[in-house]
């Protein structure tokens, strides 16, 4: 793309925001609103020769306008959401559509000790943690699309689990897009998990429309000591559809949180997922399963930072990828000076099925503490020969005896979900990658 292209879809959005700025005064936001519109005309969006972004070009993303709906009251009937829902009676339920929150769409009660809101109105009614959270972990100031989606926030989602409380139910976050027009969605959420408490969140972006659209999701997540946070994201939008996804989260004094991201939409998917130890004794467990076909291009980019002592952190990720998809894995570890009796492990596993698929891993570990245990290790590969002979020699057909054994590859990821339901619907789309 050409330098003029940059500047005339950097001034596009300069435009939308500085627009919706000055409608929007008065609100609760607008303080983080007007320094967004600030650092987003001091950022540039990235290109191949960025390090961070070496493996992903984003030039297709940048061909087309994306605007944020002006109708944010969702006409979608409820009938069009029943694929995408679980089992209703287990989950709370919050819908997105077009990366606005619809509430006639959701069902809020969450029960005793769980507080749901939006962020406008946390801002008001809990600033001990909207107001000390917001904005702090995906700061503006450091990414472009967290300034575009800062700069355009409307509203978004508050979750907090209240100090000593155990949820009865997951909360199931559905984005779904339904538009025929180039739409922008920047759903926002901020997710706090109090001292002693235990939740579980469910994220599910899903599509309803071929025609292009970028998804531009921010979500933060804060634990506080002794907090247990399962986050899982399953992120399966149309092939013709851009994600970018950014997860920050802080962990506090001896909590716990668990992401489980999984993979099998959109044209180019970017996922940021950064985890920061900010006391001792916590533990981060990120697992990840991605699955490419066609052109699609997969990047996962995670950062876990022990920045404390004695805290744990393991990560897998494993990628299957067919035709001329492309993947690519950047996992960082950084040990800092003092953190001592750190233990952190990663690995990233691939298959390739097809000449064309590619994948660019590179886990990295930067240790400046020296009473530590790590490692990191990647593989690139193909399916074990020796297993697809035994299983047809047994009179399995081959395409069958491959979906067996990438379905057994992909059990790593999938087998620690707990709600049979979910499960259930990842393997049904594990089948639908193999067989498209």
């Amino acid at each position: 793309m050409t330098m003029n292209k940059f500047h005339e879809i950097k001034n596009w959005y300069s435009a939308l925001l500085e627009e919706f700025v000055k409608s929007s005064n008065g609100s609760a936001l607008s303080e983080l609103r007007k320094a967004a519109v600030g650092d987003f005309a001091a950022l540039n969006f990235p290109t191949t020769k960025d390090e961070d972004w070496r493996f992903t070009n984003i030039d297709p993303l940048l061909q087309a306008e994306f605007s944020p709906v002006k109708d944010t009251a969702s006409k979608l009937a409820k009938s069009k959401l029943a694929p995408f829902l679980f089992h209703k009676s287990d989950f709370v339920t919050l819908v997105f559509v077009n990366g606005v929150f619809q509430k006639q769409l959701s069902k809020l009660d969450a029960g005793t000790g769980v507080v749901i809101s939006s962020l406008e109105e946390a801002l008001v009614e809990h600033p001990g943690h909207a107001k000390a959270y917001l904005g702090k972990l995906a700061s503006s100031d450091a990414d472009i699309f967290n300034a575009l989606n800062a700069g355009l926030l409307r509203d978004g989602i508050f979750i907090l689990f209240k100090k000593n409380t155990v949820a009865e139910k997951p909360i199931h976050i559905l984005h779904v897009i339904d538009s025929d027009k180039n739409i922008l969605a920047q759903p926002r959420i901020l997710i706090v998990g109090g001292d002693n408490s235990k939740g579980e969140i469910i994220e599910s972006y899903e599509s309803l429309t071929s025609t292009p659209y970028m998804t531009n999701s921010v979500v933060e997540v804060v634990l506080e000591e002794n907090a247990f946070i399962r986050h899982v994201k399953i992120q399966n939008e149309s092939t013709s559809g851009f994600h970018i996804g950014t997860s920050e989260i802080e962990l506090k004094k001896s909590s716990n949180y668990t992401s489980y991201n999984l993979n099998f939409g959109a044209k180019i998917a970017r996922n940021n997922i950064n985890a920061k130890f900010q006391q001792p004794g916590a533990e981060c467990h990120l697992f990840g399963l991605y699955m490419g076909s066609g052109n699609q291009l997969i990047d996962n980019h995670t950062l876990i930072d022990h920045a404390q002592p004695l805290c744990n952190s393991n990560e897998l990720y494993k990628g299957v990828l067919t035709g001329s998809a492309r993947a690519v894995f950047n996992g960082k570890i950084i040990v800092r000076r003092d953190a001592q009796k750190t233990n952190a492990f990663q690995q990233n596993k691939n298959i390739l099925l097809s000449e064309d698929a590619l994948v660019d891993t590179k886990p990295q570990l930067e240790i400046f503490a020296d009473d530590v245990k790590c490692s990191h290790g990647a593989t690139v590969g193909q399916l074990d020969e020796e297993a697809l002979f035994y299983l047809r020699a047994r009179g399995i057909g081959k395409d069958t005896a491959r979906s067996i054994l990438v379905a057994a590859f992909a059990e790593d990821v999938v087998k620690n979900i707990q709600h049979k339901h979910v499960v259930e619907y990842l393997e049904e789309k594990i089948a639908q990658k193999l067989h498209a």
